[in-house]
C-alpha cells in the first residue's frame, strides 16, 4: 500500500515514521513547502520514502494525510475526495473542521472517508471519548480536555484559540462564549497533575456530537496560565519552542450503567507531536486497511470509530498508553 503525507513538520515527520514503521505500508510519499525540512525526513526515513514537489498535482495513494499547518484543509482534500482517495486532517482548527465535515455528502457520493481531527487532541482524546461512552450504556455528558503543545504550528494555532470563541454543546444546541472564560481545574495523569484549564477556541464538540449525539453537554478546555489568556490578544513575542515536551488529553463521560450514574475518566500523556503523529498514522492505516472502523463512507471524527478500543491497542503498541483515574 502507499500512503502520503502532506506536511512534514512535528507531527507530519511523526506520522510518516509511524507509517514507515508499518507491515502494510510499502511506499510513503512526502510533500513540504520547506525542502530542507523534506530531505531530511526523507533521508531519515530510508528508500521507503518518496519525496514530491508540493506543487505536483494531487498523490496517487491509497490514503493521504494531510499535516500541514491548520488552514486551508479542505481545500486540500477535496480533490483527493474527488477521486476517491481516503483523507486523514490533523487540523484541530474549528474552521477546518467544519469545512472537512461539509465534504460528508461529497464523501459518501465517492464512497469514500474523511478522517477528521486525528491528533493529539482531537483525535486521541476523542477516541478516549469513545471507549470510556462504550462502558456505559447511556451517555449524557463528554467533557475533553488538554495540556500542552506539539511543534511551533500547534503552539500558534493554540495561541489563537485563547483569543477566539468557545462552542459548547448544551442542552440540544450550541453556545457560543469568549475563550479564556470558564476556569475548571482538572487532573491529567501524571507526571501533569492538576492544571487550569478554560474555554477555547476548539473543535473537539463538534466531533464528539457528530459522533456520538445525541449528548446534554459537550465541552472541550484547554490548559493555559494567566499568562497565557492575557497574551493570546497580541502576536506572540518570541518563537515557539521546536516541539512541545509533555502533554495530556483527558476524557470525561458522564452517564448511566444499569440505571444508576456513572462517570468514566480516561486520559493519555506523551509529546502531543509523538501521541498525535501515532494517531493520524493508525487511523490512515485502518482506512488503507479498509477495516470497517466508521459508520460507513462521509466525514468523521474518530470518536464515531467503531473500534476504538482496537486502535487504542495499536497505539500502545506504538508506545502511546491510556490510563485510567480510579480515584
Amino acid at each position: 500500500m502507499r500512503a502520503a503525507v502532506l506536511g512534514v513538520g512535528a507531527l507530519g515527520a511523526r506520522a510518516a515514521r509511524q507509517l514507515a514503521s508499518t507491515p502494510e505500508i510499502d511506499q510513503v510519499v512526502l510533500r513540504d513547502p520547506s525542502a530542507r525540512r523534506l530531505d531530511e525526513v526523507a533521508r531519515s526515513l530510508g528508500p521507503v520514502a518518496v519525496a514530491e514537489d508540493v506543487d505536483d498535482p494531487p498523490p496517487d495513494a491509497d490514503v493521504v494525510v494531510i499535516a500541514s499547518p491548520a488552514g486551508g484543509h479542505a481545500e486540500v482534500a477535496l480533490p483527493l475526495v474527488e477521486r476517491g482517495i481516503p483523507v486523514v486532517s490533523s487540523s484541530d482548527s474549528v474552521e477546518d473542521v467544519r469545512a472537512l465535515l461539509d465534504l460528508a455528502p461529497l464523501a459518501e457520493a465517492r464512497a469514500t472517508t474523511i478522517v477528521v481531527g486525528a491528533a493529539f487532541s482531537p483525535g486521541l482524546s476523542c477516541l478516549l471519548a469513545r471507549h470510556a461512552a462504550d462502558r456505559l450504556d447511556e451517555v449524557d455528558e463528554i467533557h475533553v480536555a488538554r495540556f500542552g503543545t506539539g511543534g511551533p504550528a500547534c503552539a500558534q494555532q493554540r495561541h489563537r484559540a485563547l483569543r477566539g470563541t468557545a462552542i459548547d454543546w448544551r442542552d440540544g444546541g450550541w453556545t457560543h462564549r469568549p475563550a479564556g472564560s470558564g476556569r475548571e481545574l482538572c487532573w491529567f495523569p501524571d507526571p501533569v497533575g492538576a492544571a487550569d484549564c478554560y474555554r477555547a477556541a476548539l473543535p473537539d464538540a463538534l466531533l464528539l456530537v457528530n459522533a456520538l449525539g445525541p449528548l446534554d453537554r459537550a465541552t472541550a478546555r484547554l490548559a493555559a496560565t494567566r499568562r497565557d489568556r492575557l497574551t493570546s490578544r497580541f502576536p506572540m513575542l518570541r518563537r515557539p519552542h521546536p516541539e512541545g515536551i509533555i502533554g495530556a488529553a483527558r476524557a470525561e463521560v458522564r452517564g448511566r450503567i444499569d440505571g444508576r450514574s456513572e462517570t468514566v475518566v480516561l486520559g493519555a500523556f506523551d509529546r502531543p507531536a509523538v501521541a498525535g503523529g501515532a494517531v493520524a498514522a493508525v487511523a490512515a492505516v485502518a482506512l488503507a486497511r479498509g477495516d470497517e472502523a466508521f459508520p460507513g463512507p462521509g466525514a468523521w471524527g474518530l470518536a464515531a470509530c467503531g473500534s476504538a478500543r482496537d486502535l487504542l491497542a495499536d497505539l500502545a503498541t506504538r508506545g502511546v498508553k491510556a490510563a485510567a483515574f480510579t480515584g
